[in-house]
């Protein structure tokens, strides 16, 4: 289940938060079933490899890895949910054999029919729904430990029902198999299958798969357990690792990472000097890392030390096979016989859940393997940004800590925005290949009125990558502001043409339509962003406003 981060300086990046589309209202549009194509589910995909390993097989299919996304009708939570502070009314139900999700708020309703689950349900679940071409996360999520739904993370305390959240290739990767790029230049829009297969494949941690199969095993195929430590540790740490913050390194970018690889080449990852590594999800490794028995059997141990990813036990036989785990090790007799005999799950007094600050409802089990877990309760005052430090990502760079800065800030941290700027500038000169750096800086810039600096880093961006949209867009709104309406309206054309659906683009575009003295194309770009948000107050007045001035020109 992804968390929401804010872009509200950069659109074209991360899991989007409301504030990034200019605060305006939505209540979802009407939606049709997926129409980019239908993903291969895990258990299609892996049916190859049955012929030789048939148990594992049959014991991997019911694992959350291999359940960790598919059609929305196999893993539907049917229930009602009232958001509070909106007054907004949420209800997920089946109909016809299809997935549905209504929301009602006063006098206006509205249904998308839901595509896709995401999250195995073991922590929680959301699901996925498209209009046309893009893709979208729905607002509600079912949580697990709480039984119910609840908004998502981010969510909690809006008072308006969101607007669509774009459901960006980043966020899916871990959830899905071969995820495909969106669209160039575009958030959330695929011409095809957002993903070729649904749930974790086998080749999602064991590689291309072809000749081994074609050879019925002759041709060799990825053992995690044969290759460096750092590469067999990558393939858990690419999806079971946030940190407080991840950055992708110049030049690259997650979805090409290929198990066997070493995902510091791709991923640097930042954690605030001094922060409760149990107060956020996604931290299993690195607290971990910081366990004795981690600590003491370097190497040796890994994450598969205790888990086996082809293997869930379930609730009558998980405390044996863990207490096997941990006997593994710890095998002198006073552990198996005189060791609290009268309580035989260790992880209940060594590995206990807490909750995660950063994601409602749910609790995660701390891995620091902790003698006495209350011994160690990490607590750091807030004096400002915290020294940002990085945890397995051997070689992150300069610029790696500046775009982690940059990352918190679009997170609503302000503090990190002057770390940010004094970062950015300082590797100025290093950057002009560096488009993601660029337009970070460039944003920046705008945001403190350093129009020349702006202006740069965008153009430079656009010699490197004439559709990225962060460039276009506000590229487009520094040269509105100088008077270069023209300029202006080509500029965001280009953009609102691949991004119909964000209503902060279409409004933009629209109001320089307008300065243009084109009222009747602000007209049509309201109204075809309308197809995909037709609920957006701020839409619907700005069009009432352009339709009445037509009115009253008899245009």
């Amino acid at each position: 289940m992804t968390r929401l981060r804010s872009r509200a300086l950069h659109v074209n990046r991360g899991c989007t938060h409301p504030g990034a589309l200019s605060r305006q209202l939505l209540l979802a549009a009407l939606a049709a079933p997926i129409s980019l194509g239908q993903a291969t589910p895990v258990r299609v995909a892996d049916k190859p490899c049955e012929g030789c390993h048939r148990e594992i097989y049959r014991t991997y299919l019911a694992t959350p890895m291999a359940n960790a996304s598919g059609p929305a009708v196999e893993n539907l939570k049917t229930a009602d949910f009232l958001q509070k502070p909106s007054e907004a009314e949420y209800r997920v139900f089946a109909k016809d054999g299809a997935a549905h999700l209504t929301a009602r708020a006063g006098n206006e309703f509205s249904e998308v029919t839901l595509s896709y689950f995401l999250g195995s349900g073991h922590l929680g679940t959301t699901y996925l729904y498209s209009i046309g071409k893009y893709l979208f996360e729905s607002p509600v999520a079912w949580y697990a430990p709480s039984n119910g739904y609840d908004m998502k993370p981010g969510l909690a305390g809006i008072t308006q029902i969101p607007p669509p959240l774009p459901m960006q290739s980043s966020c899916m990767r871990c959830h899905m198999s071969s995820v495909q790029r969106s669209d160039p230049g575009t958030v959330n829009r695929y011409q095809g299958a957002p993903f070729l297969h649904s749930g974790i494949t086998c080749e999602a941690c064991h590689g291309e798969s072809e000749q081994h199969v074609l050879t019925k095993g002759k041709a060799a195929i990825l053992n995690p357990d044969k290759v460096a430590a750092e590469r067999r540790d990558s393939i858990c740490i690419s999806c079971h690792l946030e940190g407080d913050v991840s950055v992708e390194r110049a030049g690259h970018s997650a979805l090409e990472y290929h198990p066997g690889e070493r995902i510091a080449t791709y991923l640097a990852y930042y954690v605030r000097n001094g922060a409760d590594p149990t107060a956020r999800g996604v931290s299993e490794v690195e607290q971990l890392s910081r366990s004795t028995c981690k600590r003491m059997s370097g190497d040796r141990m890994s994450c598969t030390s205790c888990h086996d990813p082809h293997y869930r036990p379930d609730a009558q036989h998980r405390l044996a096979f863990y207490r096997a785990k941990c006997l593994s090790c710890h095998s002198d007799p006073a552990f198996s016989r005189t060791h609290h005999p009268e309580n035989q799950d260790c992880t209940s007094c060594h590995m206990p859940t807490a909750q995660a600050a950063n994601i409602l409802h749910v609790a995660w089990t701390d891995h620091r393997i902790l003698r006495v877990p209350e011994s160690d309760q990490t607590q750091r005052k807030d004096t400002g940004p915290a020294t940002l430090d990085p945890i397995f990502s051997p070689g992150a760079s300069e610029r790696d800590l500046a775009m982690a800065y940059y990352e918190l800030l679009l997170e609503g941290d302000r503090s990190y925005e002057a770390p940010a700027w004094e970062a950015l500038m300082r590797l100025r000169e290093k950057l002009s290949d560096d488009k993601e750096a660029l337009d970070a800086l460039g944003n920046l810039a705008a945001e403190r009125e350093e129009t020349q600096i702006a202006e740069a880093a965008f153009c430079r961006v656009l010699e490197l990558d004439p559709v990225d949209l962060t460039a276009l867009s506000n590229l487009a709104i520094l040269r509105a502001r100088e008077g270069n309406v023209a300029d202006a309206v080509s500029i965001l054309h280009a953009a609102f043409e691949r991004n119909e659906d964000i209503p902060g683009l279409a409004m933009n575009l629209a109001r320089v339509q307008h300065m243009q003295g084109d009222d009747v194309a602000a007209e049509g770009t309201l109204k075809d962003a309308l197809k995909y948000c037709p609920n957006v107050e701020d839409i619907q007045r700005l069009l009432r406003q352009l339709s009445g001035r037509l009115l009253g020109s008899g245009k």
